[in-house]
This record gives structure tokens, C-alpha cells and sequence, in this order.
């Protein structure tokens, strides 16, 4: 169970090992430090050690196939997530692409198995079409911003809008706006205009200091979250 407000951290490929499990650590203890739940989706190698590590921090995969225990030489397995204690996996991000087909049947198999779904789609149309799946999340991220733009005033207008469709489609999925996040004010500006979360990849991941970056944004998370639900 996946709680509001939270916080992803997609750190791509930019860290691996024993550097990001010690982020990871550090920010387990920022899950209760904040009460904000945070999502880590690492790479592949790095999920048992960092489940083994991490008591609250919720470990996702960064992809996840369609595929049954079988043939499938590359593929990233369902089963082999869930029996190395991973909390969910995170699906069709721009760099990593599902047809709807895998997409509906990857998010069908992560149910079966207890497995959350952290889908992502590029604008609301997309994001409404994937919510019929029912996944556990959608992360609504526009391509043009992922690692490189910036965040507009009117761009978060669109927050409210968005998230109208998609609970009005399905009212239990959670909804993150990302992309463009690069520091502790973004941050507070999508959580404040009405995301249920936020999440940073670059930002956080090439920054001089992450335990900082890392500390700040989730604190941003939970100021946001409290200035806003005071307000409703």
C-alpha cells in the first residue's frame, strides 16, 4: 500500500552499488523523519541489497515484461522482482517503451502477483487511456522536459485538470507530475498545485550533494502536503 504524499527517485542509470544503497538508507530514514512515502526503483542487481538494507523505503524495478517463468533471455521477469522482495516495478518510462498490449498485460501480471504498477504516460491522453489498466500509479511526464526543461506556471494549471480525468476514470490510482523537477521548490510547486507526489531522476542523482537534494525535496513533499490539505 502505497501512501499521500510521496516521492520517487529515478536514479536511471547514473548510480549503482554500494553509493546508491547508502542513499537508499538515508532516505529510509527520511520516510519517517517526513511521513512521506518514498519509491527508489534502482538498477535490477542493486534490489536484493537494497531490500535487504531499507525497512521503509519501497523498492521498485525500473522495468518489468510481460513474460511467464519460462523463455524470455533478457527479459526482466515478474516473478524474479517479486521473490527478491521488490515492492513494484516501474513501466513504459520514455526510455524504456510498451506497446498498450505489453503495457495492459505487464500491469495485469504485477496484480497477480502483489506487484505494484508505476506506469508512465507522456501527456493526459495517454495517461487517460492507461488509467482503464488500472495500474497503481501513473506518472505524468511530458518527454521535453525529462532531464533538460523546466516547469511553467501554466504547466501546473494543468495539474488539476488532469487529475479530474483520471479519477474520473479510476479515483484509486495515485498520480505523480514529474519531469522538469530539479529542485526543492519544483517540487513543492506540482505537490501545492495538486499532485499526490513528485519525483526527480538527474537532479537528485548528479547532484554535488543527493543526501541534501534528497532531504530537501521530501521536505518540500511534506510541506506542500500540509499547506495544501489545510487549505481544503
Amino acid at each position: 500500500m502505497l501512501r499521500t504524499p510521496f516521492f520517487e527517485f529515478g536514479p536511471k542509470a547514473y548510480l549503482y552499488g554500494e553509493k546508491m544503497i547508502k542513499l537508499a538508507e538515508y532516505a529510509d530514514g527520511l520516510v519517517t523523519q517526513f511521513d512521506v512515502d518514498i519509491i527508489i526503483d534502482p538498477q535490477t542487481l542493486d534490489i536484493p541489497e537494497m531490500v535487504r538494507r531499507c525497512k521503509h523505503v519501497k523498492v521498485f524495478g525500473q522495468h518489468m515484461d510481460p513474460v511467464p517463468v519460462g523463455r524470455g533471455m533478457g527479459t526482466v521477469l515478474p516473478e524474479a522482482l517479486k521473490a527478491w522482495g521488490a515492492h513494484g516495478a516501474l513501466l513504459n518510462h520514455v526510455e524504456k517503451r510498451l506497446s498498450l498490449t505489453d503495457l495492459e498485460a505487464a500491469i495485469r501480471r504485477g496484480r497477480e502477483l502483489g506487484l505494484m504498477t508505476m506506469v508512465c504516460a507522456d501527456n493526459p491522453e495517454q495517461a487517460a487511456a492507461i488509467a482503464s489498466f488500472s495500474p497503481d500509479i501513473i506518472v505524468v511526464e511530458s518527454p521535453a522536459l525529462i532531464g533538460r526543461g523546466e516547469r511553467s506556471g501554466e504547466d501546473n494549471e494543468r495539474i488539476m485538470e488532469i487529475n479530474s480525468c483520471l479519477r474520473s476514470i479510476n479515483p484509486d490510482i495515485r498520480i505523480l507530475h514529474s519531469a522538469g523537477i530539479k529542485t526543492a521548490q519544483d517540487v513543492y510547486n506540482v505537490v501545492a498545485a495538486g499532485s499526490e507526489g513528485a519525483g526527480s531522476s538527474s537532479a537528485l542523482a548528479l547532484a554535488e550533494d543527493p543526501f541534501m537534494v534528497f532531504h530537501d525535496m521530501v521536505e518540500a513533499v511534506r510541506k506542500a502536503w500540509d499547506a495544501r490539505t489545510s487549505r481544503e
